[in-house]
């Protein structure tokens, strides 16, 4: 398992100054043993100074026991272990000194200067001793000898804990530098995953609007031209029952066309498999984005999505809102051509919209329908004049959920278009829109 920058810092519960136990208890140890290591070489010490042996084995004492404080300031350490150089003492604080030096995240130079000073003073003292005992006759060697062990020695004691700390140090940052982008790319990964759930939570919002947009468009519209088309039905029933047998079949149309086209909704939002076929089980958000891709396959032209309305059923739009009684007409500006599935089918959607308030709020009211093909936009606008009668409009108990407008603006807009309606001067109602197709 890997260990994060986080969980290492939150792993420092030592005490003092140590990161942890193990490590306060190593470096009692060492110092328990460098003590002990000074105070024996103490005792030679004292008889070559001429000072009491208790002394020597005090001093010594105190020399080594500095090393307990080498992660804390190893520099002092240093210093304290070429400071006893010259006793013959304090070979465990020099080389556990330069070690902890050189692995520390002190500067280069001063690393390089230590230790170059720990080289000097162990090979004088080398050389000292060795010349010493060879003038002295206690051991006969060439003259090479001196120099070649004084810097064998010096090497020795040197340059194996100092290559060794840097490697341990430079391993450390490098550890270090991982957790730190451990710690970094895991909270990228977490933005990224908040920013996905985000996204995941607008997109299933917005699918959820145009489902909602979709069914309202096919049942408002279907659906009261039937009940305009029942409430005739049931006036004239008695009195010209031909007239009432084509009332009924054209309710019956419009169930039948508003069945189809609820079906192919229902078709695209079940198909999620992308094989055509149905699912057993039902999962609405698992499969929230597939309507609008069915939507954009349709845009793109593809012949397996469900094909939505287009300008060229306008003409049988406002003929069904005729039969239903409206007095309805149809003008047409400019040269008829294809503008794009999505764009038509949003034109369409927005004359069948408006064509199903004028039923729901001004029943009766004489309605102008006007397409204008221009050089990059279409144009739509529908407007009616006031009702012939007051409470006209709530004669065949329609009822309004008050989202046909807001459909219609959102639909507009989604393409960059503008929509703009409201109440005119003589009474009425204007809906206007203007969408771009190059």
């Amino acid at each position: 398992m890997t260990t994060t920058g986080e969980d290492h810092s939150a792993a420092g519960t030592g005490p003092w100054w140590w990161a942890r136990w193990r490590s306060a208890v190593l470096d009692w140890g060492l110092a328990a043993v460098s003590a002990v290591e000074c105070a024996v070489e103490g005792i030679p010490f004292a008889r070559d100074a001429g000072i009491p042996v208790s002394a020597g084995v005090v001093f010594g004492f105190l020399a080594g026991v500095t090393l307990l404080v080498r992660r804390r300031w190893p520099i002092a350490v240093v210093l304290v272990s070429i400071a006893v150089t010259p006793a013959q003492m304090g070979f465990l604080m020099g080389v556990v000194g330069l070690y902890t030096l050189a692995a520390s995240e002190l500067p280069r130079r001063i690393i390089a200067s230590l230790a170059g000073m720990s080289l000097v003073a162990m090979l004088i003292v080398t050389l000292v001793r060795l010349r010493q005992a060879s003038d002295t006759g206690d051991m006969e060697v060439g003259d090479w000898f001196v120099p070649f062990a004084s810097i064998s020695m010096a090497l020795g004691m040197t340059a194996p804990p100092v290559l060794l700390g840097l490697y341990v140090g430079a391993r450390r940052r490098l550890m270090e530098s991982l957790r730190e982008r451990a710690d970094s790319l895991e909270r990228e990964l977490q933005l990224l995953a908040e920013r996905a759930e985000e996204r995941a939570e607008w997109a299933r919002n917005e699918e959820r609007t145009r489902i909602a947009r979709e069914m309202h468009d096919v049942v408002a519209h279907r659906v009261s031209l039937m009940v305009v088309h029942a409430a005739a039905l049931q006036a004239v029933a008695r009195k010209d029952p031909e007239k009432a047998v084509r009332n009924a079949a054209l309710v019956g149309d419009m169930g039948r066309q508003a069945l189809t086209e609820l079906r192919e909704m229902l078709g695209v939002l079940r198909s999620s498999d992308g094989g055509g076929g149905a699912r057993k089980e039902s999962v609405p958000l698992a499969a929230v984005g597939v309507a609008a891709a069915a939507a954009a396959s349709r845009a793109a032209g593809d012949e397996a999505a469900v094909e939505g309305p287009c300008l060229a059923e306008i003409e049988e739009l406002i003929g069904q809102s005729a039969a239903a009684g409206m007095v309805v007409e149809l003008s047409v500006e400019g040269e008829a051509r294809s503008c794009g599935a999505e764009v038509e089918a949003t034109a369409y959607r927005v004359v069948q919209e408006a064509l199903t308030n004028v039923h729901k709020h001004a029943a009766g009211a004489k309605t102008r329908v006007r397409l204008a093909y221009r050089v990059s936009e279409i144009a739509m606008q529908v407007e009616n004049g006031p009702p012939p009668e007051v409470g006209s409009a709530s004669s065949a108990r329609l009822p309004s959920g008050g989202n046909g407008l807001v459909g219609m603006k959102e639909r507009v807009v989604a393409l960059g278009g503008v929509f703009v309606s409201g109440p005119t001067d003589a009474g009425g109602f204007r809906v206007s829109a203007v969408i771009p197709a190059p």
